[in-house]
């Protein structure tokens, strides 16, 4: 959307959500509470969204329980499935156009940069599908008896799916879409800053209801408030928890679904290393790190805030990281000429605020940004601290904004002790001139993912993190394994005929 085409306001085009989505259709909630959804460029309410209850979650609940157990949905074949989640995928895909301006509306992402999520994530809806295609519910294997042991893979139940707001139809993909693949039925719970596309999804789920291609109850979508979120986590009825969120939360959810030990899944915070080596070319860190360390101001758990560098480097890196932030277009997100907005929220951005006053109070120094950008929106600038210890807060604790953390190493071993003295385990990157050698600082780095001279982001891959950044893994066929439980039937080995 350019300037000249604001003259019509955006936000005119979004609509109130007056109901609660539960079992696959639009109904009224037992409360009268709203959710304001405030834009964060304009500073306004966008949109309001009816908040569910304790009971709108109970009914959703019931409604998921007694669809799987009835068995429609999980009795039908994988790839008939497979096919109706391709049929999702493209009503989405024909509704890209209101699913970019929600993007720019929930997360603050600019319009191109919400269109190229939106067209991505629509494909990783249909990577799920086919990825369903592939999968082998029944294995026989032959055991030492003679007998036969029949290894079979049964959808995990009902799932209570909690997503964040810095990506809501992007993590969609990784847990709802996969757990209506294996033959779940699903509650999903959104983030109070982003309900407005996932509605967008559970409109096109009500379609295929009415069409008689989705079983009711099969999908519930809510928003709700902490205390009703919890009401979920623990609801005996739910079998498995899969939660994309901060690490804290993460450890509360743990704690309430281990009470019944329920099965979970978490997606949880980084605090992701890069290293530079000292045979590193420029150009080609310069060409990847910004970006990786910024995308979405810095609003994605897999963002590489801390850059490690020799002294023998320090300066030239510094220097070549503050040109290329320099050059990134940061402004209104309305306007298709940038590509980084503000943070989603007045909140967020008094968070980042405060980490930065909290580096300078230890003695680190910021050289780039640091201040807002104009006067209107929730913009922190991209920052560069410099004299940062691998003890610092600013070094420990997830800032989720373009604040990017200079730490100086001694030797490859120092970069790589400090590269793993985190409790977070999610992302990395090593940058050399020897591919075969960043392969092997890269095998000692403890995280889920790490980029060798490149920054690839391809979630049609394993994707998720070591130690307290999450359980379990999301994307490719692993992510689609999360949602089956095994089970193994054992037959008797053939009688000889009398």
């Amino acid at each position: 959307m350019t300037t000249t085409e604001q003259a019509t306001d955006p936000l005119e085009t979004v609509s109130d959500r007056d109901q609660v989505f539960i079992g696959g259709r639009w109904v009224d909630s037992t409360g009268d509470e709203w959710i304001e959804v405030v834009d964060s460029y304009f500073e306004r309410t966008a949109a309001r969204v009816r908040a569910a209850t304790a009971d709108d979650m109970a009914r959703a609940v019931a409604a998921a329980r007694t669809s799987f157990d009835k068995g429609e949905w999980a009795s039908k074949p994988i790839a008939e499935r497979a096919a109706i989640i391709d049929t999702i995928a493209d009503r989405l895909e024909a509704r890209t156009a209101e699913l970019t301006t929600l993007g720019v509306v929930e997360v603050g992402v600019p319009v191109p940069v919400s269109a190229m999520t939106q067209q991505m994530t629509v494909g990783l809806f249909r990577a799920v599908a086919e990825e369903a295609r592939k999968v082998t519910l029944r294995e026989d294997r032959t055991r030492a008896d003679g007998g036969i042991s029949r290894i079979l893979k049964e959808p995990s139940g009902v799932v209570a799916a909690i997503i964040p707001w810095n990506g809501p139809i992007g993590t969609i993909a990784f847990k709802v879409i996969p757990a209506l693949a294996a033959g779940c039925s699903v509650v999903l719970k959104t983030s109070p800053e982003a309900p407005l596309s996932p509605s967008v999804f559970a409109d096109v789920v009500g379609e295929l209801v009415d069409e008689g291609l989705i079983p009711e109850g099969v999908l519930s979508v809510l928003v709700a408030d902490r205390e009703v979120s919890e009401s979920l986590v623990t609801d005996p009825r739910v079998d498995h928890i899969t939660f994309t969120g901060s690490t804290a939360t993460g450890r509360r959810i743990m704690n309430l679904a281990g009470d019944r030990v329920a099965k979970v899944s978490l997606e949880l915070g980084g605090k992701s290393a890069a290293i530079i080596l000292d045979d590193a070319d420029l150009n080609t860190v310069m060409q990847n790190l910004p970006m990786a360390g910024c995308m979405q101001s810095g609003q994605a758990c897999i963002a590489l805030t801390r850059v490690l560098v020799s002294a023998a480097r320090h300066d030239e890196v510094v220097e070549a990281y503050k040109a290329a932030l320099g050059m990134i277009p940061i402004g209104n997100p309305w306007e298709e000429t940038n590509f980084l907005g503000p943070l989603t929220s007045a909140r967020q951005r008094d968070r980042v605020e405060g980490y930065i006053e909290a580096a300078r109070r230890d003695g680190a120094e910021v050289v780039h940004g640091g201040g807002r950008v104009g006067d209107q929106g929730f913009f922190v600038q991209p920052t560069i601290i410099d004299n940062v210890r691998n003890d610092m807060t600013i070094a420990q604790e997830e800032v989720f904004g373009p604040v990017i953390s200079i730490i100086t190493y001694q030797d490859e071993d120092d970069a790589v002790a400090i590269a793993n003295d985190s409790e977070y385990g999610l992302s990395g990157a090593v940058f050399t001139s020897d591919l075969e050698h960043g392969f092997e600082v890269a095998q000692r780095i403890r995280t889920g993912t790490v980029n060798v001279n490149t920054s690839v982001i391809d979630f049609t891959l394993p994707f998720g993190g070591y130690k307290q950044s999450g359980v379990g893994r999301e994307g490719g066929p692993e992510g689609l394994e999360e949602f089956f439980e095994l089970k193994t039937v054992h037959l008797p080995a053939p009688q000889p005929e009398a």
